[in-house]
């Protein structure tokens, strides 16, 4: 599986691709701490206005913060908006 993704990587790089595609990471986008855009997304954990976690290929991706609201969500890409304070990875 490693040397399958190493393969993907060396072939993103000399072809001048997006790895988020060639290797199906998560795309975040911020917005100051008022808007976070994620691409590649593998679906939504739990979900209050306190605290959203999102499934990705990397982790579970971990925001906090105050009066979050999901805006958009589709297959592919989810818009959260609120006061944000905190987004990390968990493995």
């Amino acid at each position: 599986m490693k040397k399958n993704t190493e393969i993907k990587k060396t072939l993103a790089e000399i072809l001048e691709l997006p790895q988020d595609i060639i290797l199906d990471l998560p795309k975040i986008t911020m917005i100051g701490n008022l808007q976070i855009y994620i691409e590649n997304h593998k679906g939504i954990l739990e979900y209050t206005n306190t605290r959203i976690r999102i499934n990705t290929k990397n982790g579970v991706l971990r925001i906090t913060g105050k009066d979050m609201v999901l805006k958009n969500i589709i297959t592919e890409e989810i818009i959260i908006i609120g006061d944000i304070v905190q987004i990390e990875f968990i493995n």
